[in-house]
């Protein structure tokens, strides 16, 4: 009786079913960029970082995972397209499985959020300019201390190897244990680029109409879909970020247009969606929460990230209908690529009962 009246009250710690998987409970593990992968191959430390997180019932999404030697923009971030790299993942994966946790990858491509030619953070190989929907560089105020390069604008021709390097790493995945694949197509990495209206400037099929400016990202979901089934795959997704240049004019049209592709797809198991940035009232933070229209329109599973701390997450998203699922991540130590110090020396709930906050 006392469990059943602690679950009743708070509904994030009930069970749900996601597809054919089920879930002990509501909490999913966000992605986050560790940059601890040596050589951008998964080390032995990440499968104690992700068992660490790990519980029973419970869902981890991966930190972003290159799908090519030309998608890195951030330093020993994990990639998923050499056999190395899905070797070096699987005792990771299996670490996370004996927790009877489930896993998946998020796969993503930065696009022009890199840099060539600048040392030491020269990610392109052979120099090579990253490529994007766009030639206009990311502005210096973007992010304060970092200076992207120019990019070079995809010929129409090249879409394709990209959309086929997706596929490639989905199938990869697989291989090496994970349950599913997540896309990103959030944050103003090379998806979002072709997304949004402020970052899109070509003049062919993939510019223009929501239709034309989505067509990247759907022919990227229905590869992946086709190579591993609607099942296994979610999609993360940013409509009413304003991030590294990347805004569109009419976030809403654009987000209601996206899950109305992932329909089409029966059975397309997520969409994870980052809320409107939080606002401070009265010294609380206030979620807008305007992703309610785009909950009820998807058919699969929802998931929101975005600033939720325990009462927000517990008491109100789920119990109200808002999400089935939120996602929660833990500031950490970011820049710097210690195997243990700021990555796996956190302590546990039972250690430190006195913090109660959490951040997505």
């Amino acid at each position: 009786m006392a469990q059943q009246a602690a679950k009743e009250a708070m509904p994030l710690m009930t069970p749900y079913n996601m597809g054919q998987f089920l879930l002990s409970h509501r909490v999913v593990l966000a992605p986050m960029t560790r940059c601890r992968s040596y050589c951008n191959v998964p080390q032995p430390h990440a499968a104690v970082f992700y068992s660490q997180r790990a519980t029973r019932g419970g869902l981890l999404i991966t930190e972003a995972t290159g799908v090519s030697g030309t998608v890195q923009g951030y330093p020993e971030a994990p990639g998923i397209w050499t056999q190395e790299q899905v070797e070096a993942w699987k005792p990771v994966v299996d670490a996370v499985h004996r927790k009877g946790t489930l896993f998946f990858c998020q796969m993503w491509h930065v696009g022009r959020v890199s840099t060539n030619g600048i040392q030491p953070a020269d990610f392109q190989p052979n120099g090579q300019a990253p490529v994007s929907s766009t030639d206009k560089q990311i502005s210096p105020d973007a992010e304060p201390g970092m200076v992207y390069s120019k990019p070079r604008r995809l010929r129409k021709d090249e879409i394709p190897g990209i959309v086929d390097d997706f596929r490639r790493a989905a199938r990869n995945a697989i291989e090496a244990g994970f349950d599913g694949v997540e896309i990103h197509g959030a944050n103003g990495y090379l998806l979002e680029q072709f997304m949004k209206d402020s970052a899109n400037d070509r003049d062919d099929e993939y510019d223009g109409s929501l239709e034309n400016r989505c067509r990247f990202t759907v022919e990227v979901v229905d590869a992946v879909v086709r190579e591993v089934g609607a099942h296994r795959v979610g999609i993360r997704l940013s409509p009413f970020l304003d991030y590294m240049d990347c805004v569109d004019s009419d976030p809403v049209a654009l987000a209601d247009y996206m899950v109305r592709q992932l329909n089409r797809d029966d059975g397309f198991l997520y969409c994870h969606m980052v809320e409107p940035r939080m606002a401070v009232v009265d010294g609380r933070r206030q979620i807008p929460h305007r992703l309610l229209p785009f909950r009820k329109t998807f058919n699969g599973t929802f998931i929101a990230a975005g600033g939720y701390d325990h009462d927000e997450g517990c008491n109100n998203v789920v119990a109200e209908g808002y999400t089935d699922l939120v996602a929660y991540a833990r500031l950490s130590t970011f820049y710097t690529h210690d195997p243990i110090i700021g990555y796996t020396d956190y302590p546990f709930l039972d250690e430190d009962k006195n913090d109660s906050t959490a951040d997505a």
